[in-house]
């Protein structure tokens, strides 16, 4: 069996960036579009075709000042008519707040596929929570998931003990850095009021190397609470229970917030949002 030190030495290699053989567009400059241009994929992306455009701080602060006038909905809309429909990444845990988020990007785009990240360490009320969504919204998944030898060292490791930062990457973030170069937009249902990190975060973001969209970002929590009830939508079913945030079930007790991830260490995210 390997040690700890030697599975972050063999783990490590999966996160070498690979050389790309054909070359790279400009970055386009926002500051060269004028004042009162209408912001798309052509006109800041230069090449909206390309797998992985480049993309400036410059025009990432003019897609914010485009979007932030629109509602959470219509800034979904305006997405699929400035990006390319299969160049965009849309991934969902299944926890609290995923209903409001899937049930109206079912509505815009029933035939967006939705990626959820299997950890191997879901609730059984999770992957029961996710199958009723799925056949609810018609919603079409694929689940997103590290190697089997890779996630085995986790289990007989219990890494999600001795390293939750180590154990997240493993079975969180890798896996979808795995799938994320197929695609230039990268869109979650992230909100403000969930945490100190969360707050900081605007509409678009670059994170990780690709275009991070957050629609709903400064949606409130009794914004998506009155959704859900004025559509019937079920809640996860831990909701009821105290769990306000719903991650592994190695890593999550009931608590208000994100407290109840994570007990007893300073970890409060799984490291795809950082």
């Amino acid at each position: 069996m390997l040690t700890i030190a030697e599975s972050y030495k063999l783990m490590s290699s999966l996160n070498a960036p690979v050389s790309a053989s054909e070359p790279r567009a400009a970055p386009v400059s926002a500051a060269s579009l004028p004042l009162n241009a209408t912001i798309s994929a052509a006109s800041v992306l230069g090449h909206p075709a390309a797998p992985n455009p480049i993309i400036d701080d410059q025009a990432i602060v003019r897609l914010n000042a485009e979007y932030r006038t629109l509602a959470f909905e219509e800034r979904l809309r305006r997405l699929y008519r400035d990006f390319p429909a299969d160049k965009i990444l849309l991934t969902s845990s299944f926890a609290a707040t995923s209903a409001y988020f899937l049930h109206i990007v079912s509505r815009i785009r029933p035939e967006q596929r939705v990626h959820f990240i299997d950890t191997g360490y879901h609730f059984e009320e999770t992957l029961k929570y996710r199958d009723h969504l799925v056949e609810r919204l018609g919603l079409q998944v694929s689940d997103v998931r590290a190697e089997d030898w890779q996630h085995q060292f986790t289990v007989e490791e219990q890494t999600w003990k001795r390293d939750p930062d180590f154990c997240c990457s493993v079975n969180k973030v890798e896996p979808l850095e795995t799938i994320k170069g197929q695609y230039q937009v990268w869109v979650s249902s992230l909100m403000r009021w969930q945490s100190e990190h969360r707050a900081r975060l605007d509409i678009f973001e670059i994170r990780r190397g690709i275009i991070k969209f957050n629609p709903m970002i400064d949606v409130s929590r009794e914004e998506r609470d009155r959704y859900i009830a004025e559509h019937d939508i079920p809640f996860h079913p831990l909701v009821a229970q105290g769990y306000s945030s719903i991650g592994c079930k190695h890593c999550t007790v009931a608590g208000e917030g994100r407290s109840g991830r994570w007990l007893g260490k300073p970890k409060t995210e799984c490291g795809l949002h950082l």
